[in-house]
């Protein structure tokens, strides 16, 4: 007679077994990150990501409209064109208010469809279709969402009927190359890449990305300020912002995807699936981003990733004030104007909200080495670039 006895059966080592099971865990988890991702950044999620609760069904209806509101605006377009009599066409807008873009999918078949094509491409992959010029973890489309198409992710077709224009930042006027000359020099911290600079002027990466842009601001308005451009920054809560909420608001919302060491997410053959938020692979302390009021916009409309506006304005401030206040790459303009970092505070940092030049965790934030401070600003320790902002 058999004994049945669990114990007569051969075991397996417990700690292989709950080893197989981590890694079996943590290859699924990566897998549905990098499908996620990698759907997000294709625009396929732009229809929903304003929307918390909005099922996925009608995220595709809402598209199908969308796209049917585009193709009765090019057909009314046409129909004016060959009649002066008719009547304009209004401007195409979704359900929601916003500019419906063109789909790159409908780009003509000729040379510039393929600039357009080539400009979507070095968009949504800059890391591998412009990396001599990425120094970095970035891509364009992580922070311009969806392909450059999605409201309150500071979207292409917007941004390309504002150009020409005078800026702040640099006190001059810019053309549209100019200002993506600027966003691979701080956002993609061109400085670190392979040729040490941004894309040589008038090249193709400039040419097609600007050929991409304005395919899908076709039929918006020259005069700018749509509705959805640029990042929307919610109203400064009273409590102000602090960077311990911020910590706590981060490890239960942003951490799985960016990483608790705001480090981001690579796959197995190094391909960036989220960004860095801080650190040697994000954006330096010269891009937007690291403004607090400006962080706190993309996060609050667009962040969790397809959570957009899930976050309280508390919430989107705190963990802004978080992120910013790590150690990055450093503001290339301190080395082309050979300043410190107290120059470089006083110079471009001073009247914004950001921890530029600030002691933090004992780190002077700037110098783009974490570690104990090497140069104190003056009134060094205390952070100068706070409204009722808190540690």
């Amino acid at each position: 007679m058999s004994d049945h006895n669990n114990n007569d059966r051969p075991r397996e080592d417990p700690g292989r077994t709950t080893l197989r099971r981590a890694l079996i865990a943590v290859a699924i988890a990566a897998g549905l990150v990098a499908i996620g991702a990698g759907l997000y950044a294709s625009g396929i999620y732009a229809p929903i990501a304003q929307s918390p609760d909005r099922e996925p069904d009608e995220g595709r209806e809402l598209a199908e409209a969308a796209a049917e509101r585009r193709e009765a605006w090019l057909a009314e377009r046409q129909e004016y064109t060959n009649n002066a009599d008719a009547n304009p066409p209004a401007l195409p807008v979704s359900e929601e208010g916003y500019f419906i873009p063109n789909d790159v999918a409908d780009a003509p078949d000729n040379a510039f469809g393929d600039s357009v094509r080539r400009g979507y491409e070095v968009f949504t992959n800059t890391q591998t279709n412009a990396s001599e010029h990425v120094g970095n973890g970035m891509n364009c489309a992580n922070c311009h969402l969806g392909g450059g198409t999605v409201p309150g992710s500071a979207p292409m077709w917007a941004a390309a009927v504002e150009y020409p224009a005078f800026r702040g930042k640099n006190k001059m006027i810019n053309t549209m190359e100019d200002r993506i000359n600027g966003c691979f020099t701080y956002s993609m911290n061109a400085q670190g890449s392979p040729s040490g600079s941004p894309p040589p002027r008038d090249g193709d990466i400039y040419k097609d990305l600007q050929s991409f842009f304005y395919y899908m601001a076709e039929g918006a308005p020259l005069e700018g300020n749509l509705p959805g451009r640029g990042y929307s920054t919610p109203p400064k809560p009273e409590q102000g912002y602090s960077i311990s909420r911020g910590e706590t608001v981060f490890e239960n919302n942003c951490a799985v995807c960016h990483g608790t060491d705001g480090g981001g997410r690579q796959d197995p053959n190094g391909r960036w699936i989220f960004p860095a938020l801080w650190g040697d692979d994000a954006f330096n302390w010269g891009a937007g981003m690291h403004r607090i009021n400006t962080a706190a916009g993309f996060i609050k409309h667009n962040m969790p990733l397809g959570q957009g506006g899930s976050l309280t304005d508390q919430q989107a401030w705190d963990v802004a004030a978080y992120i910013n206040s790590w150690e990055r790459p450093a503001d290339p303009r301190q080395f082309r104007d050979n300043l410190s970092v107290a120059e470089t505070d006083e110079q471009f940092h001073e009247h914004t909200p950001n921890w530029y030049g600030d002691v933090i965790r004992g780190d002077l934030l700037g110098d783009g080495v974490p570690g104990e401070p090497t140069e104190q600003p003056p009134s060094a320790g205390a952070p100068r670039h706070r409204d009722q902002a808190s540690r």
